[in-house]
């Protein structure tokens, strides 16, 4: 109960203002599969399962990638994969590969960023998202002049939920 009211509040609190378009990277998407004995991750968790259900219920717009694709495609766990894709289709966009992706994801790198973030964060760019919601400790470390890159909990925190 306490949950669908915050829901409610945040979009009312939102209506007034722009729909946020964010990102999730593939750390963000698996980390409720992750160990849940360490207090940050199940934090990390409950946060990112908070902006999950406000997208599904209109307060942020839902961006996908066909680097999201591929690495949801290598997952061993059945479940999981099967669980991470059903959110392809509540996205808003999904952003194919493209020279201009490619070309800023080699920038990107020059940043000491490993190939697939710097994909991931190049395809966020390219569709304008405003958030970049990750749980790679490097990531967080890295600022972009384009996009805000931030965990789900700051990203809670940011904006006063």
């Amino acid at each position: 109960m306490q949950l669908e009211k915050s829901l409610y509040l945040c979009s009312v609190k939102f209506i007034k203002m722009k729909i946020y378009r964010i990102y999730l990277d593939n750390c963000c998407f698996n980390r409720p599969y992750d160990d849940q004995t360490y207090l940050l991750v199940q934090l990390e968790t409950e946060a990112k399962l908070f902006v999950q259900r406000a997208i599904l219920h209109q307060t942020f717009e839902l961006v996908w990638s066909y680097i999201l694709d591929y690495e949801n495609s290598v997952n061993p766990y059945l479940n999981r994969k099967q669980a991470i894709a059903k959110w392809k289709n509540i996205a808003v966009l999904d952003v194919d590969a493209s020279e201009t992706v490619v070309n800023r994801g080699k920038e990107i790198m020059l940043k000491g960023i490993k190939k697939k973030d710097a994909l991931h964060i190049a395809c966020a760019i390219e569709a304008k998202c405003d958030y970049f919601l990750t749980t790679d400790k490097k990531l967080l470390r890295t600022t972009f002049e384009e996009i805000i890159v931030t965990s789900p909990i700051d990203f809670i925190k940011i904006l006063g939920i």
